[in-house]
């Protein structure tokens, strides 16, 4: 109810209807973490932060100035930044927990209080989406 407006809906997920990253800002934790205490620990997958929609060709971290994009024909608004939890230290193949990346996301993007990656999406049209479909930042 903080974020969501009247009419929105979410049916299937923790908290929002998608999850958006990007390569860029993965690259630039995984150099984070290359860098610091844990380095034996990376560079993590994707996968880590289960996100629904990855975009490619962006500066790292230009997803936190984003407010509304495009995907294909379907608007979304930029609810909030996606504070991170433990379940982003598990290995997706073994099952095997680490300090990153929540370690390095908290030496390096604490905001208000979460360790943030991603962005939450809400879809403002109908419609589907499909990989390789444009992006387009509209504010």
């Amino acid at each position: 109810p903080e974020y969501a407006r009247p009419g929105e809906t979410v049916s299937f997920a923790d908290g929002f209807p998608l999850l958006l990253t990007t390569t860029a800002s993965l690259d630039a934790l995984n150099a984070l973490i290359a860098q610091g205490d844990h380095a034996d620990e990376g560079p993590l997958p994707m996968n880590r932060f289960r996100p629904s929609v990855v975009v490619a060709g962006t500066d790292a971290w230009a997803e936190d100035g984003w407010s509304r994009l495009a995907i294909g024909d379907v608007s979304f608004r930029v609810a909030k930044t996606c504070g991170r939890c433990l379940v982003t230290t598990t290995d997706q193949g073994t099952g095997e927990r680490g300090r990153e990346p929540l370690y390095s996301l908290g030496r390096h993007r604490r905001l208000d209080g979460n360790l943030v990656f991603g962005q939450n999406l809400v879809p403002l049209s109908r419609g589907t989406i499909r990989v390789g479909d444009p992006v387009s930042i509209l504010e």
